[in-house]
């Protein structure tokens, strides 16, 4: 079973309390009400989308060699069924997807994972028309395209409606070509909202139980006022087939990256230029936080928006004033804000709520910027003679469970660690400990401590004592691995 992108019954019972007995009234003989006209309405505008792609297609057929230089040998090359392609002989593959149209001008929507790769894209219209298809941007984020398609007259087209108003339990349904089956229609539920399939950074799915399977990829899921309010795009699968989970982006969320494809051919999000993580139930602890509510700075990028305004350690808790709840509204609501704006940004440091003002980048730029920076070199150095090991304090594996040493010149050539990186180094780990655990190893440098910067152990051991003498259930470390990534880990009290 896995995730791939990728009947219905209704039964009517009505119980009534009759004379201290329950009596069940009989189901209506006609069934539910029918969805035949808005079907027929709606499908014209439903295409399917079949793809083909040159890919490696074997070693060719048998063939004999001769040796080099023999008066043969031209006439071999030149008979060669192969054509000298050997094993880089390429095969045609196609696919098929779903897809349906915005506008009588022949604009198009549909999948990403659907068109990624294609040598050439043909669009088949109910009537039977069938139309080559050119790409006017993609987007592999929200796994978006939109395609172009000139049929020499209007074409019918749908609209899109309001995402947020399918409630779980609404009806939808959805039109594509399953297994190659175009027009196909099926009827269900908006099981559940703001699904994190984790298939992409901005993650906000409608789960339905409208059957999907492979070829619906792409398609529209439409409410009963023959709206789109989802573009289908992943199922949960086995075989292929639909297990009767299904999940459709929803048009609030790809309308403005579709209007963005549509005019520029490309996306132009907002960027904050922060790297985020959780703040999870034990950094909450260790923070003495009421919520972990907001966003956990981890690093700020160099030369981006946020460089000297947000620092490591702020917890974002609004952006533009839409509330954080979790990490990963923060992601969404930058990339959805207009690259140049000056947007408030309100976030918990030491303590105290403070408001910042910043002037977001543009996300495609910002990943070039990280992009050609790469990963900064470690420097070697020659491995020291070996020395007796500084004991870490008195009591501090049996609080955090770990041990730390100076980090010094020894110890940076022992776990490679860069000359201008700074803290105490971890030496030791207690075997299923909570920091065992939570990732902490050997080799890890600690930098913070409750958010406030350590150079020496000494300084790091009464950092964990005034925390346990406050009576914090938890530490919160700042902690950076060999290769520069950093990350807070919120490590329990022993």
């Amino acid at each position: 079973m896995g995730l791939l992108r990728g009947g219905f019954s209704v039964l009517a019972v009505a119980v009534s309390l009759l004379m201290g007995g329950l009596v069940a009234a009989p189901a209506s003989a006609n069934g539910p009400e029918s969805v035949a006209s808005l079907a027929e309405a709606l499908s014209p505008a439903v295409v399917n989308i079949g793809t083909s792609r040159r890919v490696p297609g074997g070693v060719g057929v048998p063939f004999p060699e001769v040796p080099d230089g023999s008066p043969l040998e031209d006439f071999f090359d030149d008979s060669n069924p192969n054509n000298g392609l050997g094993e880089e002989r390429m095969q045609q593959a196609r696919s098929l997807g779903s897809g349906f149209i915005i506008g009588a001008d022949g604009t198009i929507v549909t999948n990403n994972h659907v068109i990624e790769g294609a040598d050439e894209i043909e669009v088949y219209l109910t009537d039977g028309t069938r139309l080559p298809a050119t790409i006017v941007g993609t987007d592999d984020k929200t796994d978006l395209a939109v395609l172009k398609v000139d049929a020499g007259r209007d074409l019918p087209f749908v609209e899109f409606g309001d995402s947020d108003s399918a409630v779980v339990g609404d009806w939808v349904m959805a039109i594509g070509n399953p297994f190659g089956l175009g027009g196909s229609v099926t009827l269900g539920i908006v099981s559940a909202r703001n699904r994190d399939i984790q298939s992409g950074p901005y993650d906000q799915f409608i789960q339905t139980d409208a059957s999907i399977n492979q070829g619906n990829s792409g398609g529209p899921l439409f409410d009963m006022n023959g709206k789109v309010v989802g573009i289908n795009t992943a199922i949960i699968a086995r075989g292929g087939s639909s297990l009767g989970i299904g999940f459709a982006v929803p048009v609030n969320l790809a309308k403005p990256v579709l209007d963005q494809l549509t005019e520029f051919g490309e996306t132009r999000r907002g960027w904050l230029g922060v790297g985020i993580q959780e703040v999870s139930e034990d950094i909450r602890d260790s923070l003495g936080l009421a919520t972990t509510g907001g966003a956990l700075v981890i690093d700020v990028t160099k030369g981006g928006p946020s460089e000297e305004v947000i620092v490591t350690g702020d917890i974002i808790l609004e952006f533009d004033g839409k509330p954080i709840a979790r990490m990963r509204d923060l992601p969404r609501v930058v990339a959805e804000t207009a690259v140049g704006k000056a947007v408030p940004v309100m976030v918990l440091r030491d303590g105290k709520e403070v408001e910042l003002a910043i002037t977001l980048g543009r996300l495609e730029v910002g990943e070039k910027l990280i992009a050609s920076r790469g990963q900064e070199p470690v420097i070697e150095t020659p491995a020291p003679d070996a020395e007796e090991p500084i004991p870490a304090p008195l009591g501090l594996s049996e609080l955090v469970g770990f041990d730390v040493a100076p980090l010094d010149e020894g110890k940076r050539a022992q776990f490679g660690i860069a000359p201008e990186a700074d803290g105490v180094v971890v030496t030791d780990v207690t075997g299923g400990s909570d920091a065992d655990l939570k990732g902490f190893i050997p080799g890890l440098i600690v930098t913070e401590v409750n958010q406030r910067r350590i150079d020496t152990i000494d300084e790091l051991n009464r950092l964990v004592d005034e925390a346990k003498e406050a009576g914090r259930p938890a530490v919160l470390f700042r902690v950076q691995d060999p290769a520069g990534t950093t990350r807070f880990i919120a490590v329990r009290l022993g």
